[in-house]
């Protein structure tokens, strides 16, 4: 009977895919986040010029709280970026920005197993906003702002947070 050849990349694929739908979604796990939007930009290794760029607002009902993306080198083993624990901080913290920036410490590719990382680069933003926590006070400051001709609190504050992570080695 013919047997495959072991294929890593293939085996890690599948493995993240079980632990990500094993896990809760976004609204179950952050109940006062209301909404997400991510930007992405993806580096090749060496290069300063962007690969790709993706922006999305996330469905909070279907997104899962193991947030994690593929790595845009295909060949790549045992890499991608996990977005998760840099999430889930922001949300505990109740930041509205979150910037970053991540390098994939897969392997280029399945010859270089154990030889060369991958090195891809990610650099986000996450903007979220919250559900409010004392709907009366921020009526009340709302109320007391009217007639100034416009005030800070006419949209949500902003908070710029920068996050570098560093390398896992």
């Amino acid at each position: 009977m013919y047997e495959p050849k072991p294929n890593p990349r293939k085996e890690y694929r599948k493995q993240e895919s079980r632990q990500v739908e094993d896990s809760p979604t976004l609204a179950q796990a952050f109940r006062d986040l209301k909404s997400l939007t991510v930007d992405l930009a993806y580096f090749s290794p060496g290069r300063f010029a962007r690969d790709s760029q993706i922006k999305y607002t996330v469905n909070l009902a279907n997104a899962k709280s193991r947030f994690r993306f593929s790595c845009p080198n295909e060949k790549c083993v045992g890499g991608d970026f996990d977005l998760s624990t840099a999430l889930a901080k922001a949300v505990a913290a109740r930041q509205t920005s979150l910037t970053g920036e991540v390098t994939c410490q897969g392997w280029r590719c399945q010859t270089d197993i154990g030889q060369m990382r991958c090195h891809h680069i990610l650099r986000y933003k996450l903007s979220a906003e919250y559900a409010q926590d004392n709907p009366s006070a921020e009526q009340g400051q709302t109320a007391e702002n009217e007639g100034n001709g416009g005030s800070e609190h006419d949209e949500p504050s902003r908070l710029e947070v920068v996050n570098v992570c560093q390398e896992i080695t």
